[in-house]
């Protein structure tokens, strides 16, 4: 029906005033995409010929708590495989690439050796570093340093305190190398506080040493931004060393090597300890991811035991391969598990790289995996297989 003539047409509405516009506004919120949690603090700690058969966990005699309740609150890695020493180890850690690629798959880096990983490989500090971290490295580096582009503070390391090759004496930091062509032997402090020679230290243990400026590096980071701190124990490579009162628990130990060995190792796991005890003490713990990994077997000609895994450190057998490597933090959805997902050592980059928020832009092809779903998750590994070795060169020096 239309309006009847004579009758006036109503009024618009009126304008809501402000305050009722404010009022309707908390019952109609914009949808917000979820805020990203902080980056996690990494704490890496590898160890150093610690062997599958010298842990708590694996049935060993010598007592390591410390590292046993981390890896039951944790998870534990029992398909977990490294290279069979040191220096491949390292760097397929620091590069997630297999060291076929970078030229570094024939033994280790030796003393003189005009070597170290490529300079144009993209490090994982490095990549961190573009992530926002603060990013620390203290103990062994085994990576090179016949020029200075080489050194851990030019390859993505704020801060770096520890040895550039290996096997030093535990006390006084010197490393000494056969010089056959005229049959001498030459010694030399091996020993770095950034750049420059450390000459205070003597006499006083490495692992307490390392484990003391870790200690000091998490109290004084308080900075807005993640810590990534790689801390890379000399623990429990040659020369067998340790303080006296580490041995006496192992006095019923035949084998001399053995017993001071086992020493090693518990010192080791109380240094852990107290690692873990800082990142607690310091506030950082609740937001930390802790990986523990040996860089290789064990080896049984100075002490070691990879028992029931055939062979040791220097061989491609289970015992010279297979890592004992625990993942410890708060931050996992299950814990108190053992993981029999197939993980490598050079899976860590692309993980810590991903949980820190980062990208691998920029790296050369990568064989590591992203593993944080299989070990946080329970989810199968990304991995299916993996390549040890090629080295037509390789030769067995040992009996």
């Amino acid at each position: 029906m239309g309006r009847r003539e004579g009758v006036p047409p109503p009024p618009p509405p009126l304008p809501l005033p402000p305050l009722c516009l404010l009022l309707c506004l908390p019952f109609c919120p914009p949808r917000l995409a979820a805020a990203r949690p902080p980056a996690p603090h990494l704490v890496l700690v590898l160890a150093d010929d610690l062997g599958w058969g010298d842990v708590g966990w694996h049935g060993s005699a010598i007592r390591t708590p410390r590292l046993d309740a981390l890896g039951a609150g944790g998870v534990r890695l029992e398909r977990y495989y490294t290279q069979p020493l040191c220096t491949p180890s390292r760097s397929q850690l620091l590069s997630g690439r297999y060291q076929i690629h970078t030229g570094l798959q024939h033994q280790i880096i030796w003393p003189c050796q005009p070597s170290c990983v490529p300079l144009d490989e993209k490090l994982l500090p490095e990549l961190l570093k573009e992530a926002g971290y603060m990013t620390h490295m203290v103990g062994k580096w085994h990576l090179g340093m016949y020029r200075k582009e080489c050194l851990p503070t030019r390859r993505g390391f704020d801060t770096y305190f520890g040895y550039l090759l290996g096997s030093e004496d535990y006390y006084s930091h010197d490393r000494c190398v056969l010089i056959k062509a005229k049959n001498v032997t030459r010694c030399a402090l091996d020993f770095r506080d950034g750049e420059e020679v450390a000459t205070a230290f003597k006499n006083m243990y490495s692992t307490n040493l390392f484990t003391e400026r870790a200690i000091d590096l998490i109290a004084s980071h308080k900075t807005e931004k993640p810590l990534f701190l790689y801390l890379a124990f000399q623990s429990v490579h040659e020369p067998l060393e340790v303080p006296e009162e580490y041995m006496r628990p192992y006095s019923s130990i035949k084998d001399v090597k053995r017993r001071h060995y086992a020493g090693m190792v518990t010192l080791m796991d109380e240094a852990v300890g107290n690692l873990t005890d800082a990142l607690k003490r310091y506030g950082l713990w609740d937001n930390t991811v802790l990986v523990f990994s040996t860089d290789n077997g064990g080896q049984t000609l100075a002490g070691g035991n990879n028992w029931p895994l055939r062979g040791r450190k220097w061989t491609l057998w289970e015992g010279g391969v297979r890592g004992v490597g625990f993942v410890a933090s708060p931050l996992l959805k299950q814990k108190g598990v053992e993981s029999h997902a197939l993980i490598h050592i050079s899976d860590w980059l692309p993980t810590l790289v991903h949980l820190a928020g980062g990208h691998t832009n920029g790296t050369k092809p990568l064989d590591g995996f992203d593993v944080w779903k299989a070990i946080s998750e329970g989810r199968p590994s990304p991995r299916v297989e993996l390549l040890h070795n090629i080295d037509p060169m390789f030769v067995d020096d040992f009996p």
